[in-house]
């Protein structure tokens, strides 16, 4: 699954499972903008790993909650790279709490974060791939975000994520005749190393059919597939990297 010569970038790409992908496509050949928002130095770092792995790698901070800024982006990366291939929109987040308790602001924040974000930077995207005849669209969502599975207090998280599915799957039946593919790449919990040796296993057990959670490289590897040339065939598909979680 060759990526070389593909131009690839990556929202929220300074740590977690963002930075994974980021390495994980460049180790496959693409060059990749990191894009980021606070994490400066985490994001440099990313950038050093891929030029040292021997691929172009280039750090660029922004707010792709802002729709000028997802522009901006997406231009900058097109300036510096001459291209665009693949768009991984990763970037992601939600805050424990019941919908009692949010108010307005965070509950908007989350779903601009978690869904908006990916309407911005897909729409001003897809005419570069569309010229080139040749696009591929990953996004992030979240095990059982195809079905609308809904958790306590993380509402906001959970309509924005099956939400993005629908999106998705919308924009793939839109973008096909260009030979653009839109894809969704559903991660479990991820082993983080931040958890006690009690509480993975206590995880494990009651949750994971194949006896762990997911790794960040796990789920790079799903979005690796679908961003190459392999998965040409593959579009509007949701996937859902959990061990067998929530089957």
């Amino acid at each position: 699954m060759s990526l070389k010569n593909r131009v690839s970038l990556v929202t929220g790409a300074s740590r977690g499972i963002g930075k994974e992908i980021t390495l994980t496509l460049g180790r496959a050949g693409a060059r990749v903008a990191v894009s980021y928002r606070t994490n400066k130095m985490g994001a440099q770092r990313v950038v050093n790993a891929l030029r040292a792995a021997g691929t172009d790698g280039w750090a660029v901070e922004t707010d792709v909650t802002d729709p000028a800024r997802a522009k901006e982006l997406i231009d900058s990366v097109v300036r510096h790279f001459g291209r665009l291939d693949i768009l991984v929109n990763n970037v992601g987040d939600f805050e424990w709490k019941p919908v009692l308790e949010s108010t307005p602001e965070e509950w908007h924040a989350v779903v601009a974060l978690n869904l908006f974000s990916v309407f911005y930077t897909s729409k001003f995207a897809l005419p570069v791939m569309r010229r080139q005849r040749w696009g591929r669209i990953v996004n992030l969502g979240a095990v059982g975000a195809e079905r609308a599975f809904g958790q306590a207090k993380i509402s906001a998280y959970s309509a924005a994520k099956a939400g993005m599915v629908a999106f998705s799957r919308s924009l793939a039946l839109e973008e096909a005749r260009y030979g653009i593919t839109v894809n969704v790449v559903n991660p479990s919990i991820i082993d983080d190393k931040e958890l006690s040796l009690e509480e993975a296993q206590r995880m494990t057990d009651a949750r994971f059919p194949v006896g762990r959670p997911a790794t960040a490289q796990d789920v790079a590897e799903a979005v690796k597939f679908f961003a190459s040339e392999d998965a040409a065939f593959l579009t509007g598909q949701v996937l859902n990297v959990s061990g067998g979680w929530m089957l």
